[in-house]
């Protein structure tokens, strides 16, 4: 991954953190091309319909700014399982054995392909949340619909 785009990943998930500290739950996505444009919603973590409209915009508006790259983060829960993880849609319900609250991220640049990763937090009694620093994912991924594949899928069918 290039400097530009590790830059995008960390803006867009300080963005999503900033939202947490603030008990909200946004997806964010920022598209990098002609000019940069960020784009959030917050009914994307309520159901697949969301998913795929948000999604859907987001690849319209890359299209019209030529984006050569993109980040996009969501706060879900991890399930760590033997050889991957899992993504479930983030929820306030106390957390099950394995599972982690997370921010989690996909990097798309035209030059250097597709980077996914996390940026874990964890709970203190009071319910502040205490954020680790986003690094990319070094375990096989599950085949699940993480977030921005489908823009990517968007995008890439071009």
């Amino acid at each position: 991954m290039n400097d530009a785009t590790w830059t995008l990943v960390t803006d867009v998930v300080g963005r999503v953190q900033q939202s947490i500290r603030m008990t909200d739950y946004p997806a964010i996505v920022i598209l990098d091309g002609d000019r940069t444009q960020i784009l959030s919603d917050y009914d994307y973590v309520h159901g697949e319909n969301a998913r795929i409209d948000f999604e859907t915009r987001a690849a319209d508006h890359a299209r019209t700014l030529h984006a050569r790259r993109f980040t996009f983060a969501v706060p879900q829960i991890i399930e760590m399982l033997p050889g991957g993880l899992q993504a479930h849609a983030f929820s306030v319900r106390p957390l099950r054995d394995g599972e982690q609250e997370s921010v989690v991220w996909t990097a798309y640049d035209a030059d250097d392909g597709v980077d996914y990763g996390w940026a874990p937090y964890t709970r203190r009694p009071s319910g502040k949340a205490v954020f680790d620093e986003p690094s990319t994912f070094h375990l096989p991924a599950l085949p699940t619909d993480f977030p921005g594949v489908r823009l990517l899928r968007l995008l890439a069918d071009e």
